[in-house]
């Protein structure tokens, strides 16, 4: 059984005991001798992030298990034989969770004290709350580096089912540990990492900041120096704050914040020093041109958006669908093609990313279920999965227009601009019909993404005028020549290349005219850009569409295709209608 098995088995448990824990914490909040610690929002967003962690370990923990195999099979100090013969008997089992659990404590402390090994482990800090959803949530980017710190059980021996057992049980030990219903355990808190001792792990007080790393055992910390008792109120979450319910913000904060510090540093030293040096410090340089606040724990407040109670049942129901995909797909994940498993990861990043949106106000309950769509429309075709993907690509536009013609209803009277972009839904929609069946309807699909496209530039016309930026033209122009010339040479049917001719100068069109639209209303609209995202997307999925069809196919086509696509109409559809 492998382990992403063994954590769909154990998931019933997790919940169980979460909503155990929610209960008591509901009473003891009424009591007065205790409180509620979970947020709705904050908890999807921490199993979340255990989902995804568990998903992308399909595809990264196969870097782990395989370095860790290769130097066990070539450098291992001792006979495989001799070693197996000792890991695997009782005595080593338990010797072999100690050696895991000290290597365990070295990787956690280096995770504090290297900025680039923070920005993976930060993801399990960033809650504002502590109960045991906060243990569900795991970086789906510590595999990267992470593998490094479990060599020395490789090179003394032991056998990698013993090292994947033992990481598992150390790794589920520390479930229960993330909790305020449990006071101090006395003897137990000296020798163990107890609730107690992981709460000030993970508070953010001057006296707590970087203490108690043990995984099982806190005696590491007696060791070395790093532990600390529990003796004031603990706060939690990161010192500069998440400030977002992203679960891709959330794993790629750090490394955004490391990325700019190391550009803009001007000692090429110090854009080094930027990854390696302490989580916080900055080349003095970057730190008097780019000046922070210091971290002031008075000041500290939690990140908690007001949604109505509705949208919190719609989220929380679509996230409980979520779990099930998420529990079926680990279940069976071994027997999936990795480039299979990609492509459902990315659709449940997707769906997690709409969820969390929908809770800070971001979206809408309509945008979400459009969101969906698209990334079941896009991972059914990419997958071969018939009778999935004509159910959800009609779906994905049908929405697009009601969510265009429920704004347009909204705002009032429709108007020649509501028009013209539910015409080129409509004609977009007619056209993902058509493609979806026999090859001979390519040429009438064809000419309703034509329509659609001309549409476009009519909408994108009002207000600014017809390419109001010739140069952006002009270059949209010349990337059509040349993917023309590219499918030309390719084998580009006679047939087609006036109508597909046709085509790609619509489409430059449409880009260019959106790209003009933006460089005139940027400040006026700031939404007009992402128009302009979205028009490009257009071009680059037509371009992969061409391309597949005409000059050669390319891995996972639909993936790539499908999700341009819907990326180009999610963006046009959302952001087309200036705000008010």
């Amino acid at each position: 059984m492998r382990p992403g098995q063994i954590i769909v088995l154990a998931t019933p448990v997790f919940f169980l005991l979460m909503g155990i824990e929610f209960a008591v914490g509901r009473a003891r909040a009424r009591r007065g001798t205790g409180q509620d610690t979970y947020r709705l929002a904050d908890a999807v967003n921490s199993v979340g992030l255990g989902m995804l962690s568990q998903i992308s370990a399909v595809l990264t923990g196969l870097l782990r298990i395989g370095i860790y195999t290769a130097v066990y099979s070539s450098i291992a100090l001792f006979p495989q034989e001799a070693a197996k013969e000792f890991w695997t008997a009782w005595y080593g089992w338990l010797l072999a969770l100690v050696f895991y659990d000290f290597c365990y404590y070295w990787l956690h402390r280096m995770g504090h004290e290297s900025a680039v090994l923070w920005a993976a482990h930060v993801v399990h800090h960033q809650s504002q709350h502590y109960n045991l959803s906060t243990a569900l949530r795991q970086t789906s980017s510590g595999a990267l580096l992470g593998w490094i710190f479990y060599l020395p059980m490789a090179v003394a021996g032991v056998p990698p089912l013993v090292f994947v057992v033992v990481s598992l049980v150390d790794l589920l030990y520390q479930f229960w540990v993330h909790t305020e219903q449990v006071g101090r355990l006395g003897w137990f808190d000296r020798w163990f990492c107890s609730p107690s001792n992981h709460r000030v792990h993970h508070a953010v007080n001057d006296r707590y900041l970087d203490r108690n790393y043990g995984g099982v055992l806190i005696v590491w910390d007696r060791m070395f120096g790093t532990f600390r008792e529990e003796d004031e109120r603990c706060v939690y979450g990161t010192r500069g704050g998440l400030g977002s319910w992203d679960p891709l913000w959330a794993n790629a904060e750090v490394y955004w914040a490391l990325a700019k510090d190391s550009w803009h540093a001007r000692s090429w030293a110090d854009k080094l020093r930027v990854w390696i040096r302490p989580p916080g410090w900055r080349p003095a340089d970057v730190a008097a041109r780019f000046p922070k606040p210091p971290f002031d724990i008075a000041k500290v407040r939690r990140y908690e958006p007001v949604v109505s109670p509705g949208v919190q049942w719609f989220a929380g129901i679509q996230f409980l669908l979520l779990v099930g995909f998420a529990v079926v797909f680990l279940w069976f994940s071994d027997l999936l093609p990795l480039p299979h498993s990609a492509v459902w990861l990315a659709a449940l990043t997707a769906m997690l990313w709409a969820i969390g949106g929908v809770l800070q106000g971001r979206l809408t309950v309509t945008e979400v279920l459009l969101i969906e769509a698209c990334a079941l429309a896009t991972a059914s075709a990419a997958l071969g999965i018939g009778w999935l993907h004509y159910l959800f690509k009609p779906l994905a536009l049908s929405i697009a227009i009601f969510l265009a013609a429920r704004r347009a209803l909204s705002a009032g009277p429709i108007t020649g601009f509501d028009g013209l972009l539910l015409a080129g839904l409509v004609a977009s929609l007619a056209g993902d019909v058509l493609l979806m069946g026999p090859g001979g309807m390519f040429v009438p699909g064809l000419v309703c993404f034509l329509l659609a496209h001309l549409a476009y530039i009519a909408l994108f016309r009002i207000g600014v005028g017809l390419f109001p930026r010739p140069g952006a033209l002009a270059a949209a122009l010349l990337v059509g020549a040349g993917m023309y010339a590219f499918l030309w040479h390719g084998g580009l049917p006679a047939a087609l290349r006036i109508p597909v001719g046709a085509y790609v100068v619509v489409i430059a069109c449409m880009a260019a005219q959106a790209i003009g639209r933006a460089a005139v209303l940027h400040r006026a609209d700031p939404s007009a850009p992402w128009v302009a995202v979205g028009a490009c997307f257009f071009m680059l999925s037509d371009s992969l569409l061409a391309t597949n069809k005409f000059v050669a196919p390319l891995p996972l086509a639909q993936l790539w295709v499908l999700a341009t696509y819907y990326a180009a109409q999610v963006l046009i559809v959302r952001h087309a209608r200036p705000k008010a």
